[in-house]
C-alpha cells in the first residue's frame, strides 16, 4: 500500500494509500492526549481484573475470578434487598390480617397496599388489562363502575383471588353464554331482532320493528341472566347491555357474533400463586384507580 501514499494537494498531508470512490484517506496521527488516556485505560482495566471479580470461565465450572479484595456487587444487593424485605415483612403481615374494607380505611395501611399492588400491578396485570387498566376487546376496564362480577372491595378481592373460568381454581368465578344460534336454539331471524332489541336497551341505533320483535326473544331467552331491561347480574356475570360499555363492540356484527357463538374470557386465580396479602394489595391499587363501587 505504501506505493499508493501520496501528498494530499487541499491539506497537504500524507494520505495512507486507502481510497474508496475517489475518496482517500489522509493519515493524520491521532493526538497524544488521546493516545495516553487508551493507554490509561488499558492499564486501568488490568488493574480492576486483578482487583475485583472479572475474568469468567477461568476452569470448567467455575466463576469469574475472585479479585485480590473478593468484593462482589451482588452481596450487598442481596443485603440490601433482604434489609428492604424486611422493612416491609411487618406492614405486610398487617395487611396479611385485615380485610380489604379495612385496609382501604386504615391511610398508613392503603398506601402501602397501592404502591405495592402498582407494582405487582404491573408484572402480572398490563399483559391483559393495559399498563392503564383501561382494558381492550375482550379486557375488562378496571377504571369505571360497570363491573361484570362486582366492584365492592370484596368482589373485587374475590375475584382477584379465584379468577375467572380459571379450571385451576376451586374458587373461581364461572358462568357461560349460551351459544345460541351455534348450538340451535335461535335462528338467524330471531338473532337479528334480539340483536336490534339490545342495541335499543343501549339507546344505539337499531331497527325499530325487528327490536320490538326481540323484545320477546329476549325475555324468553336472556332476561333470566341479563335482567329484564338489560341491567345485568353480578352473581352470575352477565353483563350489563344497557349502558355504553361493551367487552366485545356494541356494533351489530359484534353483538350478533357474540350472540351465535359467544366469546368467554378467563382470568388467573392469583390467590394460589401470590398469596392472600398480595391480592389485597392488587385490590386496593385496582380500587384506587377510581373505578369500583
Amino acid at each position: 500500500m505504501s506505493g499508493n501514499r501520496e501528498i494530499d494537494q487541499v491539506s497537504g498531508v500524507d494520505t495512507t494509500g486507502h481510497e474508496w470512490d475517489g475518496i482517500k484517506e489522509l493519515n493524520n496521527p491521532l493526538p497524544r492526549w488521546w493516545l495516553w488516556t487508551l493507554y490509561a485505560t488499558i492499564v486501568w482495566s488490568v488493574g480492576y481484573m486483578v482487583v475485583y471479580p472479572a475474568i469468567p470461565g477461568l476452569s470448567p465450572g467455575a466463576g469469574a475470578s475472585k479479585g485480590i479484595w473478593g468484593w462482589s456487587s451482588r452481596a450487598d444487593v442481596r443485603n440490601e434487598l433482604s434489609a428492604a424485605d424486611a422493612a416491609k415483612q411487618a406492614m405486610t403481615d398487617k395487611i396479611a390480617g385485615m380485610d380489604i374494607n379495612a385496609i382501604m380505611a386504615d391511610n398508613d395501611a392503603r398506601t402501602f397496599a397501592v404502591s405495592a399492588g402498582a407494582s405487582l400491578f404491573k408484572v402480572n396485570c398490563v399483559q391483559c388489562h393495559g399498563s392503564g387498566a383501561q382494558g381492550g376487546p375482550g379486557f375488562p376496564n378496571l377504571n369505571d363502575d360497570s363491573w361484570m362480577w362486582g366492584g365492592k372491595p370484596e368482589q373485587v378481592v374475590q375475584t382477584i383471588a379465584g379468577g375467572v373460568r380459571d379450571t385451576t381454581s376451586a374458587e373461581t368465578r364461572d358462568s357461560l353464554m349460551p351459544a345460541f344460534g351455534k348450538d340451535g336454539i335461535l335462528d338467524a331471524e330471531k338473532i337479528g331482532q334480539v340483536t336490534n332489541h339490545v342495541r335499543q336497551l343501549a339507546n344505539l341505533e337499531h331497527d325499530a320493528a325487528a327490536a320490538t320483535a326481540g323484545a320477546t326473544v329476549f325475555a324468553e331467552n336472556c332476561a333470566s341472566c341479563h335482567g329484564e331491561k338489560g341491567e345485568g347480574n353480578q352473581d352470575l356475570g352477565a353483563p350489563q347491555l344497557n349502558d355504553a360499555i361493551w367487552l366485545f363492540g356494541d356494533s351489530p356484527e359484534a353483538i350478533t357474533a357474540q350472540v351465535n357463538a359467544p366469546r368467554h374470557g378467563m382470568m388467573p386465580g392469583w390467590k394460589a400463586k401470590l398469596g392472600d396479602a398480595k391480592v389485597k394489595q392488587l385490590a386496593a391499587y385496582v380500587l384506587s384507580l377510581g373505578g369500583g363501587q
